[in-house]
């Protein structure tokens, strides 16, 4: 088994304010849009983004919710082993709301199918976008785009990309790993 070093801890940082300026171009204030961070790995790219939009760029108040999309899933029945869920945490009203979703790797694009169907339970957004760190164009299943992307990525089918935040892996950084 062997690791690229796709991103380094700088370039992430570098990545993450310009994924937040490009925020602040398209919903300036915040105040119809909000941020969801998919679970698990979505979570900490969307509190970064959050935290370098509220501290470093003064946007106030700015919506944050997690979501679980485990058992809306089209492929959960097809693992043997026991499905971990999450927790959803979104505490506040989505109807006619501009929604970005926050992932970490765009895929086959089935988590983001999952999480369209998932977050109708909190009503109907005016607008859905998507906002990712690492896009792999090659490998989509499904017709998903990301609007934000940080840098795409062409891996094969045997290499994963894998993304570590210091608040759960100690540091920052972007790995290929080819088995």
């Amino acid at each position: 088994m062997s690791q690229k070093v796709l991103l380094n801890s700088k370039e992430v940082t570098i990545i993450l304010h310009r994924l937040a300026c490009q925020l602040i171009e398209k919903h300036l204030d915040f105040s119809e849009t909000i941020l969801v961070g998919i679970q698990p790995r979505g979570v900490f790219l969307a509190e970064r983004l959050k935290q370098i939009l509220e501290n470093e760029y003064q946007v106030p108040e700015i919506s944050l919710g997690y979501l679980d999309i485990t058992f809306f899933r089209d492929d959960f029945r097809r693992t043997d082993k026991p499905l971990e869920a999450n927790k959803t945490q979104i505490n506040f009203i989505v109807e006619d709301k501009k929604v970005i979703f926050i992932d970490d790797v765009l895929f086959t694009g089935r988590s983001i199918r999952s999480a369209l169907t998932a977050i109708q339970s909190f009503g109907r957004p005016s607008e859905i976008e998507l906002l990712v760190l690492i896009d792999r164009r090659f490998s989509r299943h499904l017709p998903i785009q990301p609007d934000y992307r940080g840098r795409q990525v062409d891996a094969i089918n045997g290499e994963k990309v894998i993304v570590s935040w210091k608040e759960n892996d100690g540091e920052d950084v972007v790995h290929l790993v080819t088995n």
